[in-house]
């Protein structure tokens, strides 16, 4: 190391003593921590990458919006980036620190600050876990319909910033469509508010949908206002067996074309079927090539099941009885496994979305291309909304070159939607994975509009850099 070098790391360490030091005398205690534990834990998401983690400066838990702008304010002042998380459970490496940063976890700001059901409406912090909101307003015959598998463990601010799906997606729509007005800090360490608090209104641009989806690289949500629906009166369950994937994919258009519209319809193929049945216990992979899933709810759903049946009555598909009870027991199974353990340098998980009408050809093309490459594959989809997930794995002995064709196969699966109209990710975020892949779906004029808008809001780029765009 020449003297430059020295003198510049000696100053970045100053540097950092003097950020570390106001924090502390601005923060209570308790807010802040410098525990090598804490520090790795919260050093990335699920998201795999080859690298090792890089562990942040400090990890600051606020219990407060106060805390926030303090933390906002210090970190403009030196100019030091952050990364607003919550539960850590995206996939896309939206949280991973890739340098120096500060952590701001949410997750203590989790209070219910009010609930409206007279108006259908909670306000939230961030750090509120989504199956407890779910609770919460169940007392009042009312949900929060976005329900991603991690539903049990993430919390309403990852959701936003993710736009988070889930398995009640074909129904309800994703987050965006239950947000109705946030309030969030900026990178200056300024408090704005966007949207109403109405189901209705259009005064001004959309600011709260272009927040929603943003992955923390525009402001630190702190509050939200949320749209409930009705919790349904009556949910009708089942299953449905074909003899191939490809007839499962069909089986979907055939529920549209009947103008039944599912609150839940999932796919999954033999190969995620034998997972589960070693998984559960089950035999399910025996019985045929793929399997839908099926919820019906509201008022409406014993005449939706009974449309259903009847769809199907002249195949040779096999649907599960009224009220049995394995068909809710898959659902949960299926929402708490897409079919294998979390993904890993061989074993690559993906997320992208084509019209309806283009599943069949899609799955039929993915599927060559894996068998093109000696690359084994798995399936499941939220089929009532196209949102599909093959995940694609290679066992390291298995022929030359492993990885090289495990990437061919995924970078297939991704222009292959892109080439139906689709789009590289359906409901898991671009992150920092697929950073490299928006170009393939976004013109330069657009990401540049983009870049522009985040030079607006965060012109030192404080927030999350180097995430999403």
């Amino acid at each position: 190391m020449n003297s430059n070098d020295h003198q510049s790391v000696v100053q970045r360490a100053q540097h950092h003593t003097k950020l570390l030091e106001a924090l502390e005398g601005t923060l209570p205690a308790e807010a802040l921590s410098f525990s090598d534990s804490v520090l790795l834990e919260n050093s990335r998401d699920f998201g795999q990458l080859a690298t090792d983690p890089v562990k942040p400066l400090a990890v600051v838990f606020p219990t407060d919006v106060a805390q926030v702008q303090d933390v906002m304010r210090l970190a403009s002042e030196y100019q030091i980036p952050v990364i607003s998380r919550g539960a850590g459970t995206g996939v896309s490496g939206a949280v991973h620190v890739l340098g120096d940063a500060i952590i701001l976890n949410l997750s203590k700001m989790n209070r219910i600050l009010e609930i409206r059901p007279e108006d259908e409406i909670a306000i939230v912090e961030p750090g509120v876990v989504n199956h407890e909101l779910n609770l919460a307003v169940a007392e009042h015959g009312l949900m929060y319909a976005p329900d991603p598998a991690s539903y049990k463990m993430s919390t309403i601010g990852g959701n936003v910033a993710t736009n988070a799906g889930g398995l009640r997606c074909a129904k309800y729509g994703v987050t965006r469509e239950s947000v109705l007005s946030l309030d969030v800090v900026l990178a200056d360490g300024r408090l704005i508010r966007t949207g109403k608090n109405t189901f209705k209104g259009v005064a001004g641009y959309d600011l709260t949908a272009l927040f929603v989806g943003s992955e923390g690289t525009l402001g630190v949500v702190v509050r939200a206002v949320l749209r409930l629906r009705y919790l349904p009166v009556d949910e009708r369950d089942a299953y449905l067996i074909f003899a191939d994937l490809e007839s499962a994919v069909e089986g979907v258009q055939l529920i549209a074309k009947a103008r039944i519209q599912p609150a839940i319809l999932e796919l999954i193929d033999r190969a995620t079927m034998e997972v589960l049945d070693r998984q559960y216990g089950t035999e399910y992979a025996n019985t045929g090539g793929a399997m839908l899933l099926i919820r019906l709810d509201g008022y409406g759903a014993e005449k939706e099941e009974a449309a259903v049946r009847d769809v199907f009555s002249q195949s040779d598909v096999k649907m599960s009885d009224q009220y049995d009870e394995s068909a809710t027991a898959l659902i949960e199974m299926r929402r708490t496994s897409r079919g294998d353990t979390q993904d890993d340098a061989y074993r690559t998980g993906e997320d992208v979305a084509v019209p309806k009408s283009r599943m069949v050809e899609y799955v039929h093309l993915v599927r060559e291309s894996a068998a093109r490459e000696k690359v084994q594959l798995r399936l499941i989809s939220h089929a009532g909304d196209g949102n599909l997930h093959p995940t694609f794995y290679v066992d390291p002995a298995d022929g030359a070159n492993p990885l090289e064709r495990l990437q061919r196969a995924v970078e297939d699966s991704v222009r292959i939607a892109l080439e139906m109209g689709g789009t590289i990710t359906g409901e898991h975020g671009v992150g920092l994975i697929k950073k490299d892949w928006l170009p393939w779906e976004q013109s330069s004029d657009v990401i540049e509009l983009q870049h522009n808008l985040k030079r607006l809001l965060d012109p030192q780029n404080l927030l999350n850099p180097g995430k999403a765009i």
